[in-house]
């Protein structure tokens, strides 16, 4: 404890240090597997690891999860966050052995599933990188992403449907707002599953790769954000997030006043100044 009150008391340098190791240092987790990527090793990578269960998304997998994502969130010198399965499953699903027992007053009195919404809420840009099956919670999952790649034989899916169930997790909502009324009736309601080609057709998923380039594409896209000022990216993809959930009206006024508020900051004078001298920028988050 004296060696890290050393650390702590020596100076902001010294400390911006420690905070970036305790944050990023490898942690061993029993559900996901999390490491730092790309040739900057500014990209966080968030492995789903239940094999066995094709990813289903249990408690303890969606707390590890979260927790990842507060470290990653803490450290500074990332500037973006993939998470990924295996080729064969994104997430095929919630544990529904774990969700089985479950009553109506417990899922009340528990306000089940509201601790599933991190992803949704992370401030970095986060960016989902869909091999193999992603249905029902693992669907949802992909949809709380900023970002969707797919691989060329994933699949998506709400299938609550035939469980005597519903999404609860966002699918109902996400899907209608990706892709529109009548696909997201289709989806919810018949639990049909549809291809990474018909998701990137319908508005869902931004691109779509051979499933043995996913990742590496979904790694150069979060380079490429890292890349940028970490303060206006925030600004941009709260932006982005206004108009996916507010009028077109109170959209285009909170864009402007973002915009107005980028010239107060230096990155924005740095990057203009560097476009006028013909010159790379050299954004301090600041």
């Amino acid at each position: 404890m004296a060696n890290i009150a050393r650390i702590l008391v020596s100076g902001a340098g010294r400390q911006s240090n420690f905070l970036r190791f305790y944050c990023s240092a490898p942690k061993s987790y029993e559900f996901i597997k999390a490491e730092l990527t790309g040739e900057k090793k500014n990209v966080a990578l968030i492995t789903l690891n239940r094999p066995k269960a094709l990813n289903a998304l249990c408690n303890g997998l969606v707390a590890e999860i979260s927790d990842a994502l507060d470290r990653y969130e803490a450290d500074d010198s990332i500037g973006a966050i993939v998470i990924t399965g295996s080729e064969k499953a994104f997430a095929a699903g919630a544990d529904i052995k774990e969700m089985q027992p479950n009553t109506y007053a417990k899922c009340i009195n528990t306000d089940f599933l509201a601790n599933w919404t991190r992803v949704a809420k992370a401030q970095k840009p986060v960016i989902a990188a869909v091999n193999g099956y992603a249905l029902g919670g693992g669907c949802e999952l992909a949809m709380m992403c900023d970002i969707i790649y797919a691989g060329d034989k994933a699949k998506f899916g709400q299938p609550e449907i035939a469980l005597g169930t519903i999404p609860g997790a966002g699918g109902s909502q996400r899907t209608a707002r990706a892709m529109g009324k009548s696909k997201a009736m289709e989806m919810c309601l018949t639990g049909n599953m549809i291809t990474a080609e018909e998701a990137e057709r319908s508005g869902l998923v931004s691109k779509v790769f051979p499933a043995d380039k996913l990742v590496g594409e979904a790694v150069k896209l979060g380079e490429k954000i890292s890349s940028f000022s970490p303060l206006i990216v925030r600004l941009c993809k709260e932006a982005v997030n206004t108009a996916y959930e507010s009028s077109l009206s109170e959209g285009l006024k909170f864009e402007r006043r973002h915009f107005h508020a980028t010239f107060s900051t230096k990155d924005r004078l740095e990057g203009m100044t560097a476009f006028v001298e013909k010159r790379a920028p050299n954004f301090k988050n600041e």
